[in-house]
């Protein structure tokens, strides 16, 4: 079933972000040099000569002017007597609506970089910014609200709930901002019938194929019109024609809400639908 280019208007409520404390630790200014196009013209170049800006650039935005920025991120871990960088003074940043691949080897600090990026992790050292607000010195009971109304989770393995079904796994971020369940779940039917799982309304995770498993944690993760959603590996588990159709779907419901994504993924077939590429190794980007 294709997705309808007009929103729904269950989706038009606006996301803003809980009160916090700012920081007063003032916003790295960005070195004086020429910025990088935050929509490369896509459908006008070959994949051979397509343009992928990297994150370790000299030039780099605001925090201000992104959604989502990380600057000199550090991660690492000890294991026995040794200490093990994963993540080696990184910085990156996402503009509003682009879509960007973190691509690299496995151990590269791809699913790291994401963690930080989604708040589930804390750096070693850095500063990370969301909304132009430096949330790495906030408390973590501020970080938690961020995250439920401000990100949109895709996990690798899914984690949805193996006990309720399609509906009801989807409603959940609705309900968990107070909207009454019969109303969350309404919302809930309208985008599942709209990423093509109309028969699969009551269905459980159990019963149903991986592709559609994986249209419904996407649906799940953009119900609530999140600013930003992160996915992990979303056609890991997925072939080739079903993981194009999944990346395509998850592609037209973000553009479609205007929504920033940051995907990690080893699929190169699915580097066509990336803005920017960003490729990690050894804890950088090259």
């Amino acid at each position: 079933m294709p997705i309808s280019s007009q929103p729904n208007d269950a989706f038009n409520s606006p996301i803003t972000l809980p009160p916090v404390t700012r920081s007063q630790t003032p916003a790295p200014t960005p070195a004086q040099q020429p910025t990088p196009p935050s929509d490369p013209q896509r459908s006008a170049q070959s994949d051979a000569t397509k343009l992928h800006w990297q994150d370790n650039a000299p030039a780099e935005p605001a925090p201000s002017e992104c959604i989502l920025a990380a600057r000199q991120i550090v991660k690492s871990y000890s294991i026995g007597n040794q200490e093990r960088r994963i993540l080696d003074e990184v910085d990156f940043s996402l503009r509003p609506a682009e879509c960007v691949f973190l691509m690299g080897p496995s151990g590269s600090g791809k699913t790291t970089l994401l963690s930080i990026l989604g708040m589930l992790l804390s750096p070693n050292s850095g500063q990370l910014y969301f909304g132009g607000l430096r949330v790495d010195q906030i408390s973590p009971e501020q970080r938690t609200e961020i995250r439920r109304k401000c990100i949109g989770f895709v996990f690798q393995r899914l984690q949805l709930i193996n006990a309720l079904d399609a509906l009801d796994n989807v409603a959940i971020p609705v309900t968990l901002s107070g909207t009454p369940l019969s109303e969350a779940r309404t919302q809930a039917a309208d985008l599942l019938c709209r990423v093509g799982l109309e028969s699969h309304l009551n269905a459980l995770p159990g019963s149903m194929s991986p592709g559609q498993c994986q249209r419904v944690a996407m649906a799940r993760a953009v119900i609530h019109r999140p600013p930003l959603v992160l996915a992990d590996e979303p056609t890991a588990a997925l072939d080739g024609q079903s993981g194009e159709a999944v990346m395509q779907l998850l592609r037209e419901l973000t553009q479609e809400r205007g929504l920033s994504t940051v995907v990690v993924t080893h699929d190169h077939r699915m580097e066509k639908f990336a803005d920017r590429i960003c490729r990690l190794d050894n804890g950088r980007f090259q």
